[in-house]
């Protein structure tokens, strides 16, 4: 999944995320990009003990991908890595600005609208012990983040590269139909 790791921060749209998922025998990797904005409700960098307070409960419930991309019972998966964290646009960002400063900061023109935009991220690797059984994922994640709406997912397998779309409407994911 090296391929995403150039992707730009800015290239991306509200309300969609985007996940790659590898399956390499009893092996699944997953790796998830989504907006600030589809996770918290919001983009700019935290400020306040409110916004950090919504920021580290994200990234707690990022960090259990099974309670988020539920799998086959029969699958048997277990986590074996999950890492979450808010990645920043830019590298300016100062949590000890007083809200004044802050304002001025996100209104000021030479950052061209863009100081403070965020992205959640993160990494996955599950073991199953009946990877045969990997057919299907239900997205909880669509009930555990209200403003997101989509996840384009890049499947890659032995049967070769796939990818779709998941939304809200109908979030489960039949993988027979994929592989």
């Amino acid at each position: 999944m090296s391929a995403q790791e150039t992707r730009q921060l800015d290239a991306h749209e509200h309300g969609v995320g985007q996940l790659d998922i590898a399956i390499d025998g009893d092996r699944v990797a997953m790796e998830l990009h989504a907006p600030g904005a589809d996770i918290v409700g919001f983009e700019y960098a935290a400020n306040g003990d409110e916004d950090r307070a919504a920021v580290d409960a994200a990234v707690t419930r990022l960090s259990k991908p099974l309670d988020l991309f539920v799998p086959s019972a029969d699958a048997a998966c277990s986590v074996i890595r999950a890492s979450a964290e808010l990645e920043a646009e830019d590298a300016h960002h100062d949590d000890e600005h007083d809200e004044h400063d802050e304002h001025d900061e996100h209104d000021g023109a030479d950052h061209e609208g863009e100081v403070g935009h965020t992205e959640f991220h993160a990494e996955y690797l599950l073991e199953c012990a009946g990877p045969a059984a990997f057919n299907e994922i239900t997205f909880a994640y669509f009930e555990t983040f209200p403003n997101a709406m989509k996840l384009e997912v890049q499947l890659i397998s032995d049967t070769g590269a796939t990818s779709f779309d998941v939304d809200r409407a109908e979030p489960t994911l039949d993988l027979n139909t994929t592989r």
